[in-house]
Parts: structure tokens; C-alpha cells; sequence
């Protein structure tokens, strides 16, 4: 008997975003162990959709054979509750959740509160609920009233890489990977390296900058005022074997993120023994033990500041975390076991 299942993601599932990579990669392994997976496109737009693309998607949603499980991206799902609550009634309904809507940055309190009350409705009508991290689970079981017995934790799998020989010009190399998005805080970052620019580093950022143009004229303006551009390298979105290049280069992984319902940079970052000065906000905590990086609280720039300094003046500093990240990466678990665990959680929905 062939194991079915829909596979229902917003927009175009080459969209660079770790999100992204994340359902790519869970595709292509669920294949592997033999399933067939239906990849369906809900529109774009998502999650500010028109009421023309809801409808849209609510019609493909529907149209998926009856009684065929259907995992459906959070990005999506969370502003669709009436169709979801329709599927129901048909086919077993997965969540997968990459982290709450209602956290992105930049929202009004009152479009948080929309969204949150949105994805609430949209998630009780789920049979089984995957997220990406244990902190993202907590923040559905405080905040979401998605029962525990429903939460499978599935982490992304992170590939084994090539350890790091980083620089040897004295100039630290600082890389940060990441969608030019105000969650992202490259802002802050921004503003932390303004203050040490009589330092000896240099800065690469490779993500996507057609995401919000508003936070990528914000870091254009922000490299030009505060006299960066000569020490600042913007490379957009690449392909992997090109930004595990930059791992590869790399001495110090820097990402000031507000949230993360995981953060697979980080992660990468560990897997290339890369130390890393990240944040504490969402799960960057799971994902970044204390020996392997440095982590301050989110939009604090003197913190941020600081770490910078610490790892960019001490060598010896560097090559303690980068054996502890390196450590870090040798636990990371690889996607199929990962796939493995999805594919658990959709027979039992079953």
C-alpha cells in the first residue's frame, strides 16, 4: 500500500527561508522513506492573504482526496481557520509550525492579537501538531490550547560540515545569514558594530532582500550613515554549497535575532564549529549551549557590542567556543531520523 500525504505550503516552496528549507528538505525525505507527498502551492501572500487567495486555498485544500492526511505550513494555516476547520471534517489535518504568527516583529498589538486568536482557531481543528523546537511546543501549550498529546517536537536536520579554518589575515570574519526582515535585528547589529569599528572584522549578511523592502533600505541606510560599506559585505539570498562556503571562511557567526522558532543558521553555524553571538529570544537557547557561543538579550546593542568585542580581540576566546560548536554540531540530528519522526506523527493522525 502506498503511504500518502499532502503537503500544503504558501507560495513558492523555493522561497529562501529557513522555513522553507525546512519543508524542502522534509519533502524530499519522506520520499525516500517511500511515501508519496502531493506538494500543494496555497498562493501567495501569505500570512496577510487577499480574501480571494484564502478562498483559492481553501478550494485546493478541499479538493486533496478525502481521508488523505494533509500537513499544512504554519504560515498559511494560521490565517486560514475556516478552512481548516472544514478540512477536518475529511482528512486528518497536521500542523506544522514553525513558530507563532502573532511573534513576527513589527506587528500592532492589535494585529498580534488577530493573528493569535486566528491561529488558535486554526490549530483546535488539527489532529496532530509538529514544531520545530521544545520552546515553540511550550509557547502552544501556554498560549494556543493545543493539547500536549498532539505536539510531535520534530527539529530540522542540520548536515554535517566541513570544519571552519576562518581567516588568517587578522581580520575577523563575521557572518550572518539570515532574510533581510526587521525579526532578523541586523539593525542592531548594525548598530553594535558602529561602536567598534576601529576593530579589525569584516562583516558578510547572505539572505534574501526581497522580503521587506522597508528593513532592507533601513540596513542599506544604516551601513552608509554609520560608515560601514568598506567593512560590510551584502551577498543576498545564495545557494547552500555557496553559504556553506562562508561557513567554511568563517570565524564568528553573528545574528541578532528577536525571535526564532528555531533558528537553522544558528545550527549551521554549530555544525561548521563556528562560534556563535546570537540571542536569547525564542528557542536560540535549545539550540546554542553556553560553550559553543555567547548570548545576550534581544535590541541590546551595548550587550551585543561587548560580545563582539570579547571574540573579536581574543583568538583564544574564539578557539574555546569554536570547540564547543563544534561539540554542539556532532549532537545535531540529521534530517532523516528527523523525517522519520514526521512520518510518525502523520500515521498516527491517521
Amino acid at each position: 500500500m502506498v503511504k500518502r500525504v499532502a503537503f500544503a505550503v504558501p507560495g513558492d516552496l523555493a522561497t529562501p527561508t529557513g522555513g522553507y528549507a525546512y519543508d524542502r528538505r522534509m519533502i524530499a525525505e519522506l520520499q525516500a522513506l517511500g511515501w508519496q507527498v502531493d506538494v500543494i502551492n496555497l498562493g501567495d501572500g501569505f500570512p496577510r492573504p487577499d480574501a480571494a487567495t484564502k478562498a483559492a486555498a481553501r478550494d485546493v485544500l478541499l479538493g486533496v482526496e478525502a481521508a488523505v492526511p494533509v500537513i499544512v505550513d504554519g504560515l498559511a494555516l494560521g490565517v486560514l481557520p475556516e478552512a481548516a476547520n472544514d478540512l477536518r471534517e475529511r482528512n486528518p489535518l497536521i500542523a506544522l509550525v514553525h513558530h507563532p504568527l502573532a511573534l513576527e516583529t513589527g506587528l500592532s498589538p492589535e494585529e498580534a492579537q488577530a493573528l493569535q486568536k486566528s491561529e488558535v482557531d486554526a490549530l483546535a481543528a488539527a489532529r496532530s501538531v509538529i514544531v520545530t523546537s521544545p520552546s515553540t511546543a511550550q509557547l502552544l501549550l501556554d498560549g494556543y490550547d493545543v493539547p500536549g498529546e498532539l505536539i510531535t517536537v520534530v527539529l530540522p536536520g542540520t548536515d554535517r560540515g566541513e570544519a571552519a579554518k576562518g581567516s588568517s589575515d587578522g581580520i575577523v570574519r563575521l557572518l550572518s545569514v539570515g532574510a533581510v526582515v526587521p525579526r532578523k535585528g541586523f539593525d542592531v547589529l548594525i548598530a553594535a558594530l558602529a561602536t567598534i569599528a576601529d576593530l579589525p572584522w569584516r562583516l558578510t549578511i547572505a539572505g534574501d532582500r526581497t522580503r521587506d523592502a522597508a528593513a532592507t533600505a533601513q540596513l542599506d541606510d544604516d551601513i552608509m550613515s554609520n560608515r560601514l560599506a568598506g567593512k560590510v559585505d551584502l551577498l543576498g539570498a545564495l545557494p547552500s554549497e555557496r553559504l556553506m562556503a562562508l561557513y567554511s571562511a568563517a570565524d564568528v557567526f553573528v545574528l541578532a535575532s528577536r525571535f526564532e522558532g528555531y533558528g537553522m543558521a544558528y545550527a549551521e553555524a554549530l555544525a561548521h564549529g563556528v562560534p556563535v553571538i546570537g540571542t536569547t529570544a525564542g528557542a536560540i537557547p535549545d539550540t546554542v549551549p553556553p560553550n559553543a557561543g555567547v548570548l545576550v538579550e534581544p535590541n541590546d546593542v551595548k550587550a551585543l557590542a561587548r560580545a563582539l568585542r570579547m571574540l573579536i580581540e581574543n583568538p583564544d576566546e574564539r578557539r574555546w567556543l569554536a570547540s564547543g560548536a563544534r561539540e554542539a554540531g556532532e549532537q545535531l540530528p540529521g534530517w532523516a531520523a528527523q523525517a522519520r519522526l514526521v512520518a510518525g506523527a502523520i500515521e498516527a493522525s491517521i
